[in-house]
């Protein structure tokens, strides 16, 4: 146990938990890696206060877990930001006169294009599970909604009844840090849900079972691994040879979106992204879409050129 003062971290856990609607997983995340911290510091430098910790040792903590090799470029930023948000709180609660964190930079990073499955692609994907049993189409209606919607796991696993509003074609989901949002249905998707809702759901509905739209087998609602596994099958009857995940589906949602003219901003609301960045990255798998608008229009374009 490090001897440093472990209230600080509950402290900065419960306020994050309080006024920034941390969820569990979140904490902790953040909790592994302040505590990581504390018996780095307790290690190098004799159980330093809190109030002595200065940016350099944090920088050679990061240092330390870079070339421990644990860490990838990504979760070094996330623990960056995580310790530029500990050092805020400390000093705005008065355990320090300033942020130990002051000047550290998260590292920079090569921004990966987010895979895409083509249009036909998730068709075959949608229409694989078979319509004659109520697992069938519950799993038709999920991956209906997920690619519809472009939800997150955590999204979809969650959604209750009380929360759609078919008839409006819409649903309202509750995103990361508990933020509500309203996403549109297709009516592909609204179609499948009614008759999961009307005709299948019943039959998997059990004595202890909750008010989320999509059970399992024994009444409970699925968890991530179960709709993995919805997933990875449909891929699987459907034939594709790639990786598929939940995941995916959203992406090939916002993907798909660009490529028919949607708004980024609008893509923006319906992803739930709380910045404008994030949502960028879907602009750079839509090159198709600009060569042949160069092509088409540009004056100097190999098509467009008169001899």
């Amino acid at each position: 146990m490090s001897k440093l003062d472990h209230r600080a971290v509950e402290d900065f856990l419960a306020a994050g938990a309080m006024e920034r609607g941390h969820a569990l997983r979140t904490q902790s995340i953040q909790r592994r890696l302040l505590e990581r911290l504390a018996l780095w510091l307790d290690r190098k430098r004799n159980g330093k206060d809190w109030a002595s910790v200065q940016p350099d040792d944090l920088r050679e903590f990061l240092s330390y877990r870079r070339q421990s090799g644990r860490v990838g470029p990504t979760t070094l930023r996330l623990e960056t930001s995580i310790l530029r948000t500990f050092g805020a709180h400390l000093q705005r609660m008065g355990r320090t006169q300033k942020s130990m964190s002051v000047g550290l930079r998260s590292p920079k990073l090569s921004r990966k294009l987010p895979p895409s499955l083509t249009a036909d692609q998730v068709r075959r994907i949608l229409e694989s599970p078979s319509p004659k049993t109520p697992l069938g189409l519950r799993d038709r209606a999920l991956l209906e909604l997920l690619y519809a919607a472009g939800l997150r796991a955590s999204e979809i696993l969650s959604l209750r009844i009380e929360q759609l509003d078919l008839p409006g074609r819409s649903a309202r989901v509750i995103g990361k840090g508990d933020k509500e949002r309203l996403v549109l249905l297709g009516q592909a998707a609204q179609e499948a849900i009614e008759r999961y809702l009307h005709t299948a759901r019943p039959k998997l509905v059990r004595s202890k079972s909750g008010g989320e739209v999509f059970l399992g087998n024994h009444g409970r609602r699925l968890t991530t691994s179960h709709l993995w596994g919805i997933v990875k099958r449909a891929a699987q009857t459907a034939g594709l040879d790639t990786r598929v995940y939940p995941h995916l589906l959203r992406h090939s949602f916002a993907t798909h979106l660009l490529s028919g003219g949607a708004d980024l901003r609008v893509i923006q609301e319906l992803l739930g992204h709380a910045s404008i960045g994030t949502t960028e990255i879907y602009t750079h798998v839509d090159e198709d879409r600009l060569a042949a608008t160069i092509d088409r229009f540009h004056p100097r374009s190999q098509k467009n050129r008169t001899r």
